[in-house]
């Protein structure tokens, strides 16, 4: 695969039904619970994508077997704290911030080091957030700056502990009740609500969480130290990834999609609710449950007549990985969009607040930016003829999806890099496009 692509044409109206890549934050949790269960687990349809395919390798080098047959994945657990962990063992997470995070959770009994390693963005991660619930359980851990490498050794004096997560971080969350799994005792989490992924599949698996929602607190109680058997797991669509065509089609007049199984769970729809208070009139349609998650097919037709939104804050955390492409819809709304609180968008692979503002002054539109808030002045009649180079941002696959649509929806020559980062999430992201008419050399 070339390291850029060229976008020189508006994408045509187009009516298309499609499929987008397979969750990935369920596809690596999946993983991580089938090494913890006893027997061998079933995944199917699972998310082949560089941050799932490192959680793949990561099990493996703690002992945990797979084998691929067909389009599902065979993976032998042998219960809670079985990793097989060798001295001076390496983990590469990669680019992936939730197989990092969540894999310390789950070494907090290892007997031998192990040494947590990633690639040059997620090196650049706070991973205080984590370390710090870590430590108060009882887990050795040692990093310079709170930043990777680290350096885990457990210990078999585990703690259970109450811990107060204010973030709103899914990933921090997570960790925290995968340290649980292997603690005696009860852990309690009163969480900030973010995605509950990780909690739904272990209700799923039977196993003794509860979550009691009030006001804008989860308080979750984990009993450690009971086992799970395997499991069957049909992994869905990712609404991370549809948001592109969400918007590609809103923003291409007399253009209609359906993008069919597509995880739909509340915590992850904040995208949606956001375009709906603009006007976009997405659907849900033939809504099921599956295991707990709430799985649609997304309905989308284009718009001309999109107003501007002031964002609610408890909205940013079921769209915080969605705001780059939601704030290209700004763009061309009419009237002033107000975003606020938004300081966790530079959390994530690159600074995507930071970005997010670059990109739209790039583009013509005026913002303003008040530390952690933004207001931008959409243009309905926004046209692009200019020539336009994206060069690579710390290999982000969100700012690469975003040049794409922007390109095939307001026009202009576009020369965009690092094409390869598609693979963190998305690896089939340009075939797709092309399926439905783009034209990108």
């Amino acid at each position: 695969m070339p390291d850029h692509i060229f976008i020189n044409k508006k994408i045509r109206c187009f009516n298309k039904k499609i499929q987008v890549g397979s969750d990935k934050s369920i596809s690596i949790r999946s993983i991580l619970l089938a090494s913890q269960s006893i027997g061998i687990s079933k995944i199917s349809n699972l998310l082949e994508s560089e941050d799932v395919l490192n959680t793949l390798k990561a099990i493996k080098k703690l002992g945990i077997n797979y084998i691929k047959k067909k389009n599902v994945y065979h993976i032998q657990g042998f219960g809670l704290n079985s990793f097989k962990i060798k001295k001076n063992t390496i983990i590469n997470a990669g680019n992936s911030g939730t197989l990092a995070r969540l894999i310390l959770g789950l070494l907090v009994k290892s007997k031998f080091k192990v040494k947590l390693i990633g690639d040059k963005s997620l090196s650049k991660r706070d991973f205080s957030r984590v370390i710090e619930p870590l430590r108060l359980f009882g887990a050795n851990i040692k990093s310079k700056k709170n930043l990777l490498p680290i350096e885990i050794l457990g210990t078999d004096f585990l703690r259970p502990i109450t811990y107060n997560e204010n973030i709103g971080s899914a990933q921090v969350k997570s960790c925290i009740i995968f340290c649980a799994l292997n603690t005696p005792g009860k852990t309690i989490i009163n969480s900030k609500i973010s995605r509950n992924h990780t909690e739904l599949m272990l209700k799923f698996l039977k196993y003794p969480i509860i979550v009691n929602q009030k006001q804008k607190v989860d308080k979750i109680s984990v009993q450690g130290l009971h086992q799970f058997n395997a499991f069957e797991y049909n992994v869905p669509g990712d609404i991370s990834s549809a948001a592109f065509f969400i918007v590609l089609t809103l923003l291409s007049k007399k253009s209609q999609i359906i993008i069919e199984n597509v995880n739909v769970n509340k915590s992850r729809i904040g995208i949606i609710k956001i375009l709906n208070k603009m006007g976009a009139g997405i659907q849900l349609k033939d809504k099921r449950n599956y295991n707990g998650e709430l799985i649609a097919n997304i309905s989308v037709k284009g718009k001309n007549n999109l107003k501007a939104v002031n964002c609610p804050s408890k909205l940013n955390s079921a769209a915080i990985d969605e705001f780059l492409i939601i704030f290209l819809v700004a763009a061309k709304a009419r009237g002033v969009s107000k975003f606020k609180d938004l300081g966790e968008m530079n959390k994530k692979e690159s600074k995507r607040l930071d970005l997010g503002v670059k990109f739209l002054r790039l583009i013509g539109i005026k913002v303003e930016r008040f530390k952690n808030n933004i207001n931008i002045h959409g243009n309905p009649n926004l046209v692009l003829s200019s020539n336009f180079e994206i060069k690579n941002f710390l290999k982000d696959h969100r700012i690469f999806f975003l040049s794409c649509i922007a390109a095939l929806t307001l026009g202009g020559n576009w020369k965009i890099n690092d094409t390869k980062s598609a693979n963190t999430s998305f690896p089939k992201f340009l075939k797709t496009l092309r399926l439905i008419g783009a034209k990108i050399n």
